[in-house]
């Protein structure tokens, strides 16, 4: 699948990440793996995604937190300069309302954090600084975020040309693309 043939000032993804280990989702029945399917570190970077970024852009990307260095490589590798790692933080909770228990190799993960990288003049990109980093909000399936990042994230940029890449569902005001729409 490729993808579109234009220009976005803002581009939000949330990469299906391989897992290597067990622990991380690999060949758990309830991993990455099990729910769609996944693409290497590799494969993601050799999608195009630096042509269809304008040449002041920003890129709001879920990374996982067992994989900083891929997400950091996967950011450079799309033409973007990283400028916060934890430029969006969602506090997870249970469908309950309880705080999420999730997985990790040394502490339980509670929350996810999507990176903020820039291309061109970071002055072009953002035009509100009053957007919040961190959210909570309830779980809903497997890897969904809350459509409310995507609102911040115009709130923060205005009403540009905007991608979200892997998406799963349509956003109104969005091109989406990914093989789950």
């Amino acid at each position: 699948m490729n993808l579109p043939n234009k220009k976005y000032n803002i581009i939000y993804a949330d990469p299906p990440w391989a897992f290597n280990s067990k622990k991380s989702g690999g060949s758990m029945k309830s991993g990455a793996l099990n729910k769609y399917p996944t693409m290497s570190i590799q494969e993601l970077k050799d999608l195009a995604v630096g042509d269809i970024a304008a040449d002041n852009c920003i890129l709001v990307m879920w990374w996982v937190a067992s994989q900083p260095q891929e997400a950091i490589d996967l950011c450079k590798a799309w033409g973007f300069r990283l400028t916060n790692m934890n430029g969006f933080v969602w506090n997870k909770l249970t469908a309950k309302g309880n705080p999420f228990f999730g997985m990790g190799h040394y502490t339980r993960a509670g929350s996810e954090s999507a990176l903020i990288g820039i291309k061109g003049k970071t002055r072009d990109n953002v035009t509100n600084r009053s957007v919040r980093a961190v959210r909570t909000a309830r779980i809903g399936r497997h890897s969904a975020k809350p459509v409310e990042f995507a609102d911040d994230i115009v709130q923060m940029c205005g009403d540009k040309p905007r991608i979200e890449l892997f998406a799963r569902d349509k956003k109104e005001g969005w091109d989406n693309w990914g093989n789950e729409l």
